[in-house]
């Protein structure tokens, strides 16, 4: 296991185990690692992974893998149709990059 220190000052681990890079590499899977200080591969990822978790997960207690599967479905999917974001000029991510229309907003 090799640690690093994210720009975040959060710790981070990266598995890299021989058996799971043979994997990869069997699968003719590309392999991302520059070296120490490689947060940049993955920083969006885990800061979508942190939302998920914060704004969903930590919020419902699931009682079965199916009712936690639709939940983190649904919420992906406000991720992506719903929720503005000031980093795209506060458009969400699929008027973004899918020139999708504005959703008209609902009273919560």
């Amino acid at each position: 296991m090799v640690c690093k220190q994210t720009t975040a000052g959060q710790q981070d681990s990266q598995f890299t185990s021989l058996d799971f890079i043979k994997l990869l590499k069997d699968a003719e899977i590309s392999i991302s690692m520059d070296g120490k200080g490689a947060w940049r591969d993955n920083r969006m990822i885990e800061r979508f992974w942190r939302s998920v978790k914060y704004e969903e997960i930590y919020l419902h207690a699931y009682t079965n893998v199916p009712e936690a599967h639709a939940g983190i479905g649904k919420y992906i999917k406000f991720y992506n149709q719903r929720r503005p974001y000031s980093s795209l000029a506060g458009k969400t991510p699929d008027q973004a990059y899918f020139n999708q229309p504005k959703p008209i907003p609902v009273a919560a």
